[in-house]
């Protein structure tokens, strides 16, 4: 079975290429950011977590200390890199797992992060989807409840779209809101592309 990665700047519509894909093509999305708020309490995870940050790294049993988590991220690159050394390999285990239950010719691997972390070679192939920065904008706005200065903040974080264009092996482009006709041709092509069969 084949790995594609799906990945996306904020506000790009990567979660909605995903549920197209799923709602018409039948293919399933491993969504990374919800399962990795799964791992941060697998038993393993959590000792390696609270001998590294300390017992304030949670709040209770099933709580995250999430301010002391967002400081880390955004404050403190070792931390960050000591956190993700943690995290990531739960991940990748969980996704292996999860992929052999899968039926289909290939599974989707939903990621903003894919190049920024360095994790496009797990995958046979990167798709990107992409839009124009004054859509990105107004869509994170929209779907956050956040001011520009806010999203731009964010984006900050991530790199430029150009230069994963370059490195995605096809890219979705996703400019307008009410375009899935538009969007299942593109998708349609990706299968061609990557040699995906779609049976």
């Amino acid at each position: 079975m084949k790995k594609v990665a799906i990945t996306g700047n904020i506000g790009s519509g990567k979660s909605w290429v995903c549920e197209l894909f799923k709602r018409h093509l039948g293919i399933p999305v491993y969504n990374s950011d919800d399962a990795a708020k799964q791992m941060y309490f697998l038993p393993d995870v959590r000792q390696q977590l609270v001998k590294r940050f300390g017992d304030a790294f949670y709040l209770s049993e099933t709580e995250l200390n999430r301010k002391l988590i967002a400081d880390l991220i955004f404050h403190d690159e070792n931390a960050q890199r000591d956190l993700e050394g943690i995290l990531y390999p739960a991940l990748f285990v969980d996704f292996e797992q999860w992929t052999e239950r899968q039926l289909t010719p290939y599974v989707l691997f939903e990621s903003a992060l894919i190049f920024e972390k360095r994790l496009e070679k797990r995958f046979d192939a990167v798709v990107m989807v992409s839009a124009s920065e004054s859509t990105r904008l107004r869509r994170a706005m929209e779907r956050d409840h956040c001011d520009e200065a806010t999203v731009r903040a964010r984006m900050a974080k991530q790199w430029p779209e150009e230069g994963k264009r370059l490195l995605a092996d096809y890219v979705i482009w996703h400019e307008n809101d009410d375009e899935d006709e538009a969007l299942m041709k593109q998708i349609i092509e990706v299968q061609k592309f990557c040699g995906l069969n779609p049976q």
